[in-house]
């Protein structure tokens, strides 16, 4: 099981988040109905909290699912983006995407919600709304995720994650709908963070590159002959 390890090792943040997702889930599945309602309800980033409680509700809320028996789905999702952009941009820079989208796509979603309320089309009382998960995560490792793909399988992972989002946006979108749109939005925003992008910048391997030609000595001059001017 050496490679599992090496994998685990290789993208430890996936792997911490997930295991504090395993333990919340397995908290809300031995709680009692009334109970795991408060602490969904407690640790939601719903515009009561964010009034309330602003730093805590945004962190927390990313470490909580609603429902415990969609762990294993969510593990798997972890180990297929999460976990590959890790690998391949490092953890802090994997961090600051992920964790800087959810925390705008919050905002972001908590804010139509705030409107909806406020223009009486959504009722008061989805300021208490639940709005706990990892979705927002997992969208903007979706779209960071195109540029680690070669063309032409880019082309067509591009073009299945659009649809995985854009249509729920396009029919009948929710306050979630937007915010994934915005997470993945910020995916593809963060390419300037992204090996890919790094490598761009480097000089031809030939070393032939402006800076290289601006460092290398000047060719000798041969003496001129009488014919020579």
């Amino acid at each position: 099981m050496t490679w599992a390890k090496d994998w685990v090792r290789s993208s430890p943040g996936t792997h911490i988040w997930l295991l504090v997702i395993g333990i919340t889930s397995l908290v809300i599945a031995a709680a009692s109905e009334g109970l795991g309602q408060f602490l969904v309800h407690r640790t939601s980033s719903n515009i009561h909290e964010l009034n309330e409680h602003p730093l805590p509700s945004l962190l927390i809320s990313g470490f909580w699912i609603e429902r415990p028996e969609s762990f294993l789905l969510y593990a798997v999702m972890f180990e297929l983006l999460h976990a590959n952009v890790e690998r391949w941009m490092g953890t802090a820079r994997w961090l600051l995407t992920v964790g800087g989208a959810h925390i705008a796509a919050t905002l972001a979603s908590q804010e139509l919600v705030l409107l909806a309320i406020e223009g009486h089309r959504l009722p008061r009382s989805m300021t208490h709304v639940v709005d706990i998960g990892v979705s927002y995560g997992l969208a903007a490792a979706a779209g960071v995720l195109t540029y680690r793909l070669r063309p032409p399988w880019r082309y067509g992972y591009l073009a299945g994650v659009l649809v995985f989002f854009g249509i729920p946006l396009l029919t009948g979108a929710t306050f979630t709908d937007f915010g994934h749109a915005i997470a993945l939005a910020m995916g593809f925003a963060a390419w300037p963070l992204t090996p890919a992008a790094a490598a761009e910048k480097l000089p031809p391997e030939d070393g032939t590159g402006p800076a290289d030609r601006a460092s290398a000595p000047p060719p000798e001059r041969r003496p001129e002959s009488p014919q020579e001017r």
